[in-house]
């Protein structure tokens, strides 16, 4: 699993709706300064999370974007899946592919199948909610970098 910077700026952006559920839409500059995104890479982000039904939009003067379900709803892993793609670290710890002649008795195969299983365990289990707590807790401020 890679995350890109489209992924971790599209976490971040979900994250900085969460901490804002509940009060209103949210201006696209404001998003912008606070996350450090350049506008029209948020916009692109923005548009590909609203076709997943992870956040809505609303025109006008006090338009913006906002969640489209509850913080406690959305998990880190259904985002990353969404924005990067698969979460296994090779193609071959799918049980349908069909890609490799020895797949049945690669030694790799099931190692990468126990990573693939360990981190879809964490991601698909902590929320936006929990993320929230956990900013809370360590009073860190959620701007980060890669």
């Amino acid at each position: 699993m890679k995350i890109t910077y489209k992924g971790d700026y599209a976490l971040k952006t979900i994250l900085d709706l969460a901490a804002h559920f509940g009060n209103g839409p949210v201006v696209i500059n404001d998003l912008s300064r606070r996350l450090d995104i350049p506008t029209k890479f948020l916009e692109q982000i923005l548009l590909d999370l609203k076709r997943a039904h992870f956040v809505e939009s609303k025109r006008g003067k006090i338009g913006g974007y906002s969640l489209a379900r509850h913080p406690g709803q959305i998990t880190l892993g259904e985002v990353t899946r969404f924005i990067d793609g698969p979460i296994e670290p090779i193609a071959c710890v799918d049980k349908r592919y069909s890609g490799c002649h020895d797949a049945g008795a690669c030694v790799f195969r099931s190692i990468w199948g126990q990573v693939s299983s360990s981190t879809a365990k964490i991601i698909d289990n902590i929320t936006f909610e929990d993320l929230l707590k956990r900013s809370k807790r360590t009073n860190k401020s959620f701007n980060y970098q890669i």
